[in-house]
């Protein structure tokens, strides 16, 4: 972490966002401020939180998607940078480059978060509401839980720094906490969450408490905690708000921001997602170093297993390549963090591992149903959860979730191969056992 914790804000492109704060780009020439004085007012406390979320955007635009998948079965190395082979291998050092900046691009997004926890409660301006400080509170405490969640579940338990770090110094004495520690800050943070936030219908790039409801209701499913994930995955599925889009493509292309989403980061012309040229052919002016593997081809192009969601791929022979990130031209693909049907299929399983195999086969069925699928034919209660399992694979494909999903249900060893379970955390960065003696690395690295 020593080498991820910065001083400064970066907020350059956010102040063009908000005019009340276009006087600070003429004071600070080097266009950062001093953590410790940064959020004195309004425009600085609505810039900090948009540089919150732009450093979320930063780690998910390409660097965690890209270790949710490439590790696992889906997705196959086809260019020639090192850093994805040794994660498509599995055989991933401890100076990786993309795990290394995930890593920091986190805790990154985390000092953001920790700094506006600390310094709102303080700021004395009459033009910023109770219900705007509650809200931007609201949503850096979801922030700093999907932070140390996605720690959580890539790195295991980790150092929980929950101050903003002016000075490199006060990370001395912290240790790892467990995961199980981890996932109960998670837990903290999202209880603190939720009621500070509203529920805005036509919102579905930042945090809201059904996005808050979500994310509890992933976060029980990876503790099998059965109960508690049904009950928040049927709360955001209830509401009103969101629905499944047909056909299964329409939630990747024009427009975004659809009913399907819970909660997404959005791009634009002037704040670009690249993340499609890992993926796209040269002649479409990417580096097509993402590939669809040839088993995954198989059956997303299967009318009985994949059935609409052939639109993920496109091309032919061995010139297939994968198109949910598909703006080229533009750049504007958003960052797909939670969907409806994670909700339905969290709550699948969860009523399956508590036998409710008839509510698990429905929520089943509803994702199927928007594919152009027959219900399921499974029927015990191993066969729903595999079922489960396998539709997870096919309709999030791309998304960073295939290797924590068969990590969390213990089936890498199984599926993938990777019997050594040393190999189903990634390391710690070495720069950062190296320069603090309070940072363990994960055992086999």
């Amino acid at each position: 972490m020593k080498y991820t914790i910065h001083r400064y804000f970066y907020i350059a492109t956010l102040f063009i966002a908000f005019s009340s704060c276009k006087k600070y780009l003429n004071e600070i020439p080097n266009n950062s401020l001093a953590s410790t004085n940064a959020i004195t007012d309004i425009g600085t406390a609505r810039a900090a939180i948009t540089g919150a979320y732009d450093a979320v955007q930063g780690y998910y635009a390409g660097n965690y998607p890209t270790i949710g998948t490439i590790t696992a079965d889906n997705v196959i190395f086809n260019g020639t940078l090192s850093q994805y082979l040794q994660l498509d291998q599995n055989a991933i050092p401890a100076d990786n480059v993309t795990t290394v900046a995930t890593y920091q691009g986190i805790y990154r997004a985390i000092n953001l978060a920790n700094s506006i926890i600390a310094a709102l409660p303080d700021v004395k301006d009459a033009r910023l509401t109770a219900a705007e400080r509650d809200r931007i509170i609201g949503e850096a405490y979801f922030i700093r839980a999907l932070g140390y969640f996605d720690l959580g579940r890539g790195w295991g338990g980790v150092q929980l720094q929950l101050q903003p770090t002016a000075d490199l110094s006060v990370l001395k004495g912290i240790k790892r906490s467990t995961l199980a520690q981890t996932y109960d800050q998670v837990l903290a943070d999202l209880t603190k969450a939720e009621p500070l936030l509203p529920d805005d219908a036509s919102t579905r790039n930042r945090a809201q408490k059904s996005v808050v409801r979500a994310l509890r209701a992933r976060l029980h499913l990876y503790r099998q905690q059965w109960a508690e994930a049904e009950s928040y995955a049927t709360q955001v599925i209830a509401n009103a708000k969101y629905a499944l889009v047909t056909p299964y493509r329409s939630f990747f292309t024009s427009p975004f921001l659809t009913t399907e989403s819970v909660f997404e980061l959005t791009f634009s012309a002037n704040d670009r997602n690249t993340f499609w040229n890992l993926w796209y052919p040269s002649s479409f002016g990417g580096q097509y170093t993402l590939k669809p593997s040839n088993p995954f081809v198989t059956k997303v192009t299967n009318p009985l297993i994949g059935g609409t969601r052939n639109a993920l791929v496109a091309g032919t022979g061995n010139n297939v390549y994968g198109v949910l990130y598909n703006t080229t031209t533009t750049g504007v693909d958003p960052s797909y963090i939670i969907r409806i049907a994670e909700l339905y299929l969290i709550r699948a399983e969860a009523r399956a591992k508590q036998n409710n195999l008839a509510g698990a086969l429905a929520d089943l069925d509803v994702v199927r149903r928007r594919a152009g699928l027959a219900n399921s034919t499974a029927v015990t209660q191993a066969q729903i959860l595999l079922a489960i399992e396998e539709e997870r694979s096919i309709e999030f494909a791309f998304e960073p979730h295939r290797w924590f999903d068969l990590v969390r249900t213990e089936r890498a060893g199984d599926v993938l191969g990777i019997t050594d379970r040393k190999r189903w955390l990634f390391p710690i960065p070495l720069s950062d056992v190296l320069s603090d003696p309070d940072v363990e690395q994960n055992p086999g690295y």
